[in-house]
């Protein structure tokens, strides 16, 4: 998938200017931080949470301020081994438990950085819910809080196979088959969840762990930081979640537990594709964006169309350049091309094109489909071989790297001189029927603009980047 997704906790959704409550806080979620607190807004507690963390007032010295519990040295029950990883907001240690001998992930969180009630009851509605859901399928087990003087420690299973997020990043895209059997634990996770009464607010591939580094691992869902118990009948409007993954109900602050499916779908999206969906700045989607009231041409015809207004010297330039791409350059413009050669031949007829053009959504006549061929035909025997296609579709910017235009200018300057004269551009157009003395004046015109009769390096760079148009000036190459 290139470098097209970014972790989302580097684009958090925070509701800005909140009408009663600051935008939620969202810890960094690094490898050595997925067990961290993330912490939501308007913590809403169950009525649980009263049995599990006793309220009776204690002295400052004997019971921790989150979970309202006495104090535990966390080393008389678990051997603290090697750092897993450390971030913002704690440290996380392998640890093995010492009446099991099992080894299970510890994350340590400074207890100062609990700076205010909220961060505390945050922190204490996350403990409940993992421990309300802890043994369900899909779900990282949750093995204890322990409270000390300094710190509160997060035991939880051991998930050795790192990130799903990192694991789409390494592989790519997900055949249908895989994404089939990792979105069937995601839907399980929602359906567990939801059932089980909890809205978890922020599911997205960083918060699913690999149980280890096998390529059939399953994945358990971690950080319920944002998640709250769902209260019957109640419509939420905390702005809260990732960008990539956030439902729109969220934005619009009125929201029921149909978000958590919606961002479901966005990962199941990522998988098939390697891409998050609506990908870009996307200013045409803003109310007086830069939406045109024009019909959508695809971008093949659109390049057909580009390429039909160029002069014939580029054209042939840009063929050389094309018959020097790699595979991977042209990969995707090769299956358009067998899936326009119906036959078979090798080559594209006029009817050929015209029903390619048709199933990509064109409705041009029969007369500018014949106008598109002519111009992508440039040896003019009647019909479009591979390279010539691939000329006429390719996007610009990959043929107009400096390594393609060196080679395309000494296809021109046979003599490595420095330039193109008239008699070398005649000897390398001949070739393709276009070495007439009305073709040479023409292109010599558009492109010698120093007029000295030749064409030196910089101008043949000039016409390889500029723009041209066609027909009222709405193309551009790009």
């Amino acid at each position: 998938m290139g470098n097209c997704l970014k972790k989302s906790r580097d684009i958090p959704i925070s509701s800005g200017s909140s009408d009663d409550t600051p935008p939620p806080q969202q810890f960094p979620k690094s490898t050595q931080e997925r067990f961290s607190p993330t912490t939501s807004k308007k913590a809403t507690l169950s009525s649980s949470s009263s049995s599990s963390f006793p309220t009776k007032p204690a002295l400052a010295e004997e019971v921790g301020i989150v979970l309202q519990r006495p104090y535990v040295d966390i080393n008389s029950l678990y051997v603290i081994e090697k750092e897993l990883g450390r971030g913002q907001f704690g440290v996380t240690y392998l640890c093995t438990e010492k009446a099991t001998g099992r080894k299970y992930a510890c994350k340590s969180i400074l207890r100062k950085k609990f700076v205010n009630s909220k961060d505390i009851e945050d922190m204490k509605r996350e403990i409940l819910i993992l421990q309300h859901v802890t043994g369900q399928p899909n779900i990282v087990e949750f093995k204890g809080a322990y409270e000390d003087k300094q710190n509160l420690h997060l035991v939880m299973e051991l998930c050795t196979g790192g990130e799903l997020f990192d694991r789409i990043i390494n592989k790519g895209t997900y055949s249908e088959r895989e994404a089939a059997s990792i979105g069937r634990q995601i839907v399980n996770v929602v359906h567990v969840c939801h059932f089980m009464g909890v809205m978890h607010r922020d599911l997205k591939p960083e918060n699913f762990l690999m149980v280890s580094k096998d390529d059939h691992s399953p994945i358990k869902a971690i950080d319920f930081g944002l998640s709250v118990f769902i209260e019957e009948g109640k419509l939420y409007k905390e702005i809260v979640g990732s960008a990539y993954y956030v439902a729109p109900e969220v934005l619009r602050r009125k929201y029921g537990k149909e978000i958590d499916v919606w961002s479901a779908g966005v990962i199941l999206y990522i998988l098939l594709s390697g891409v998050p969906p609506f990908w870009g700045e996307h200013p045409w989607l803003k109310e007086d964006g830069d939406a045109s009231d024009r019909p959508i041409s695809s971008a093949v015809l659109i390049r057909m169309k580009q390429f039909r207004a160029m002069n014939k010297m580029k054209k042939l330039a840009l063929k050389v350049i094309a018959e020097n791409l790699s595979e991977e350059d042209i990969k995707g413009l090769k299956q358009m091309f067998n899936n326009m050669d119906t036959d078979k031949s090798g080559t594209i007829t006029l009817e050929e094109l015209k029903i390619g053009l048709t199933r990509l959504g064109s409705r041009l006549s029969e007369t500018e489909i014949k106008q598109l061929m002519d111009a992508a035909d440039v040896d003019q025997n009647g019909t479009i071989d591979y390279s010539e296609f691939i000329t006429a579709t390719m996007h610009r910017h990959k043929l107009e790297t400096e390594e393609h235009l060196h080679k395309a200018f000494k296809y021109f300057d046979q003599d490595d001189s420095g330039f193109i004269t008239r008699e070398e551009l005649r000897k390398a157009m001949t070739q393709y029927g276009m070495g007439d003395e009305a073709t040479i004046d023409e292109v010599l015109e558009d492109v010698d603009t120093d007029k000295d009769g030749r064409i030196n390096y910089d101008e043949f760079v000039a016409m390889m980047r500029k723009g041209t148009t066609d027909n009222g000036g709405q193309h551009r190459l790009s």
